[in-house]
């Protein structure tokens, strides 16, 4: 990477401008047809650009216990002749130029986010870039990046701009292209004949490859987000269930914080065994930390509808989650006094579109933030606005938070609380040393466990004060990968990102005055796999909803859950659901 960045400031250096214009002209002396520059472009496409498809079918190729040379050396010429085909029926006369400009400085951007980050453009990439607003997206620009750009997509759209073309009449350049065409579809075809079980046995074990191929992965899953989002008719919003309760023992006011997380993993938490401090104010407020946890996504686009919503991970499809009602919704309807603070520019991804919702203000007025982001602490003080003046019996206040979000992660944390050091000031994060990546996120993880300490804080103070029960669940969208094999951030297709990006904390607490669960039992489950499929039911029990759609096999508290509260919310269970080895005294503990 520092190698690649070393040659973009060189070709930038070159007694620059004199020597660019030269190079300008002499390309614009340069005469070509409309073919040849076709064939030239779609080479620095498929060889240039596609490095990064091309080094992992090598690399899966090679690992292979016998593979042929001529296989591997056949690949290149594969992959050029695919994409003379696909370019070429969109690059005819007078859109040629235009169309292959597009291409390369699209093609650019990719092989930038794929060769420094390891990101796959899919559809779910396609979602999140979508979906990112303008200060989240300016976070990746830099020096590195802006020189990438120039280098790989700005300078060869200058050349394809340059060059003369010589038109043919237009049948003679039909023809033209038909030998072209036939030329490479004769080259895919004798290659198939001879290695197509080559080709099949890489494809059907590597089915990831196929993301790697620039730019046309990114194509289709554009398209496929283009036809999915706003040409389909949309669907008839579903009613779940029109009556869910709120079922409790007694009379005291409840109130739950659910802290939505931002890209925090599971395994840079000290409380799940990590051998840095980074729970050091959590650990001694008796949390119960639940180690097992697994993403429905690698992106907050995916992980965040998805965990809400009744769709499990296998079913999820966020055009359908969005026309039904989810978990909040049903809060809500039970009675429940509901608000969504954010401190992730404003976005809940839909899932809070039927209830109140609050942004912290970015404005640089806060010392808590620059104009863009604030720190999460600035979550505090509408949070204490809220739990001083409850209107009802039962209240759910979920923080948004910025967590971990990179690659800026520096911006995440005070100066004051750099716990870790050295740290990564830089958004080019593949620039740093490896040490001072993990130390700046851990950084992150540390100052998003002080938040949750003064959140807990602040909701003992409030049960011990009012007699009000209180509890808190946190947990996180996603994980993040850092550097580990090569790749960087997040949303990864789900097939194949590593665990590092699917395995996320939860952490749960209680104050003393509530008997609805065993945190000793909860502790007991902490390593138990569990996952976002079941936030839905989890949330639903720890809110005491009697609802229909309540499906007690996916609530991860219902082994630890009392008689009384499983009789409260008509749970329908048998002798037969019933772990009885889990049980605390005078309760019925849950079912597998």
């Amino acid at each position: 990477m520092k190698l690649i960045l070393k040659f973009c400031s060189y070709i930038l250096s070159l007694k620059s401008i004199s020597v660019a214009k030269k190079v300008i002209g002499y390309f614009k002396s340069i005469s070509l047809t409309a073919n040849t520059l076709l064939f030239l472009t779609c080479c620095y496409i498929a060889l240039i650009l596609n490095i990064p498809f091309l080094i992992k079918v090598t690399n899966a190729i090679t690992n292979l216990d016998d593979y042929s040379v001529l296989f591997l050396l056949s690949l290149p010429i594969f992959l050029l002749s695919l994409i003379i085909i696909l370019q070429g029926v969109i690059s005819f006369r007078w859109i040629i130029k235009p169309t292959l400009i597009t291409t390369v400085l699209c093609s650019s951007l990719i092989f930038y986010g794929t060769i420094t980050y390891g990101i796959v453009f899919d559809y779910g990439m396609v979602q999140n870039t979508i979906e990112t607003d303008t200060a989240e997206a300016l976070s990746y620009v830099n020096l590195y990046a802006a020189l990438f750009f120039i280098v790989f997509g700005v300078i060869p759209s200058l050349i394809i701009y340059a060059v003369q073309l010589n038109y043919k009449p237009l049948f003679q350049e039909l023809l033209s292209r038909a030998k072209l065409f036939a030329l490479s579809i004769t080259a895919i075809a004798l290659i198939s004949s001879f290695f197509y079980s080559d080709y099949a046995a890489v494809g059907r074990n590597n089915k990831d490859l196929i993301g790697y191929i620039i730019p046309y992965k990114m194509v289709d899953a554009s398209f496929k987000f283009a036809r999915n989002h706003y040409f389909y008719p949309p669907l008839e919003f579903k009613v779940l269930d029109t009556a869910p309760l709120i079922e409790r023992a007694n009379q005291r006011k409840h109130v739950t914080v659910m802290v939505l997380g931002e890209t925090a993993r599971a395994q840079s938490f000290s409380l799940n065994g990590y051998e840095k401090p980074t729970n050091q104010y959590t650990e001694k407020q008796g949390v119960v930390s639940f180690s097992n946890m697994s993403s429905c996504g690698t992106a907050t686009a995916v992980s965040v509808p998805c965990m809400f919503s009744r769709l499990d991970k296998n079913n999820y499809n966020k055009r359908e989650a969005t026309a039904q009602q989810n978990v909040v919704d049903l809060i809500h309807l039970a009675g429940t006094d509901v608000l969504w603070i954010s401190n992730n520019n404003g976005s809940c991804k839909g899932v809070c579109t039927r209830v109140k919702t609050e942004k912290v203000d970015t404005n640089k007025v806060n010392p808590l933030c620059d104009g863009e982001y604030c720190f999460d602490e600035a979550l505090l003080a509408p949070l204490s606005k809220k739990l001083s003046k409850l209107t009802h019996e039962n209240t759910l206040i979920v923080l948004h938070m910025i967590g971990s979000h990179g690659p800026t992660y520096f911006k995440r944390y005070p100066k004051d609380k750099q716990l870790f050091m050295p740290d990564c000031q830089r958004s080019d994060i593949q620039n740093c040393t490896q040490e001072q990546l993990i130390n700046t996120y851990d950084n992150t993880i540390a100052y998003t466990d002080l938040v949750l300490s003064k959140v807990i804080d602040k909701l003992s103070l409030l049960a011990k004060k009012e007699n009000i029960e209180t509890s808190l669940l946190y947990i996180s969208d996603h994980g993040e990968s850092l550097g580990e094999s090569g790749v960087y951030l997040h949303g990864l297709p789900y097939a194949f990102a590593p665990k590092e990006q699917t395995h996320i904390p939860m952490i749960y607490w209680t104050d003393p005055m509530q008997t609805d669960f065993d945190l000793g039992c909860l502790n007991s489950l902490a390593k138990s796999p569990i996952s976002h499929d079941n936030v839905f039911d989890t949330l639903l029990s720890i809110m005491s909803v009697k609802t229909k759609v309540y499906n007690s096999k996916n609530d991860s508290f219902i082994q630890c859950k009392s008689q009384g509260a499983i009789v409260r919310t008509n749970i329908p269970i048998t002798l037969q659901d019933v772990d009885f080895s889990k049980s605390r005294k005078g309760s019925l503990q849950g079912i597998d």
